[in-house]
């Protein structure tokens, strides 16, 4: 089987620290990528299609498998973005209060010598605890998880907001299915273990 290049197309230190749980060698490049929603595109869609586009659009200059992904945070059928600031963390957190939301990630793996790609979509269910308005901004102000879809970190503290999780793999939750990655992988030669 062909000796592929492993390229990360994500700038994010936290797709990265994921990926370097399976212990292969991985550069990282810079997708090019606009991440607006098309009209009438499902959340389901959209992250699909971003990590596929993601994938596609890094610069690779030797027969690589690039992996990209996407996620959008979904709740009461709406995309909640990263919240950026911590009015918007709390205004978010508040939303979620006793609720179940649901975490759409996209992952897609491109194969630059073939063009062949494959894209999966992995779910995760995050059922939140009932919590009051000091818990929520004592919350934000300790982690500061402005840059994390649903304002929480779920590998730190975030986990003490939560009734139960439901998914296939943790690492959905962070942004990179793994379990998926190792059977795409797989499927290309390249073998985890």
């Amino acid at each position: 089987m062909k000796n592929y290049q492993l390229v990360l197309a994500s700038t994010s230190p936290f797709r990265q620290e994921i990926l370097q749980k399976l212990q292969l060698s991985f550069n990282t490049a810079t997708p090019d990528c606009d991440e607006t929603p098309h009209n009438k595109e499902t959340p389901q869609q959209l992250v699909k299609r971003l990590a596929e586009t993601k994938a596609k659009s890094c610069n690779i200059d030797r027969p690589s498998l690039v992996v990209g992904s996407d996620q959008v945070c979904v709740i009461d059928g709406e995309i909640i973005g990263k919240p950026h600031t911590r009015e918007k963390a709390i205004e978010q957190l508040s939303r979620q209060i006793g609720k179940s939301i649901t975490f759409y990630t996209g992952l897609s793996v491109w194969n630059s010598e073939t063009d062949e790609t494959d894209t999966r979509l992995d779910t995760f269910v995050v059922h939140f605890r009932k919590l009051t308005r000091n818990q929520i901004e004592s919350y934000v102000d300790k982690e500061q998880p402005y840059y994390c879809a649903g304002s929480f970190k779920c590998e730190g503290l975030g986990i003490a907001l939560f009734d139960r999780l439901e998914g296939k793999d943790p690492n959905t939750l962070i942004g990179l299915p793994l379990i998926d990655l190792v059977d795409m992988l797989g499927a290309q030669g390249m073998s985890v273990l």
